[in-house]
């Protein structure tokens, strides 16, 4: 019984750092893919921050994924984790966090082959990175316990604020060439 309650704290806990980091990475990604403001931060600052916060937001990721598969208060088991609307448990919004999942290991996988793919290939799985976020924002929120909380809602409204603003200035500014930026 212990390590059941334990294990949907963990669960809880890990979800929620990983929306947290994900956000950071969706909004430090942003500014990577265009000419960087010499007078900020420095484009290689803002790039290991960026790989920084995915990377800890996958390991994040991984315990929520591999926790929420052990506890045994809810019977979901390994495939309905990577296979979207498998489960029978809350099936739409489960299968939101599958689908976020499955969008995170392509990225993931086609960054650690980034070298053997052209950059196009690469850019436009990276691209689909960006649906994880209110992807995963939307399962939170609908199977999420603790989305109810006062707490819950004004991290989940930080985290979309930073989201916007992110998109809002990425929109007024000018684009160069990404591919330019990139090198």
């Amino acid at each position: 019984m212990i390590a059941a309650g334990l294990t949907w704290y963990v669960t809880r806990g890990s979800g929620l750092v990983a929306l947290v980091l994900l956000t950071i990475a969706f909004v430090l990604g942003i500014p990577t893919a265009r000419s960087f403001d010499r007078r900020g931060a420095p484009r290689l600052v803002v790039q290991l921050l960026h790989r920084n916060a995915s990377l800890l937001a996958v390991v994040f990721l991984g315990v929520h994924v591999a926790t929420t598969v052990a506890d045994s208060f809810v019977h979901i088991r390994v495939v309905d984790a990577f296979v979207p609307f498998a489960s029978g448990y809350r099936t739409l919004w489960l299968g939101l966090g599958t689908i976020a999942l499955d969008l995170m290991l392509a990225v993931i996988v086609t960054s650690l082959l980034r070298h053997r793919l052209t950059y196009r290939t690469w850019r436009t799985v990276h691209l689909a990175a960006y649906g994880c976020w209110p992807i995963a924002l939307l399962h939170g929120l609908q199977i999420g316990s603790d989305a109810g909380f006062t707490w819950m809602r004004w991290t989940v409204a930080g985290c979309a604020a930073a989201a916007i603003a992110a998109v809002a200035v990425r929109i007024a500014r000018p684009v160069r060439a990404v591919v330019a930026a990139m090198r």
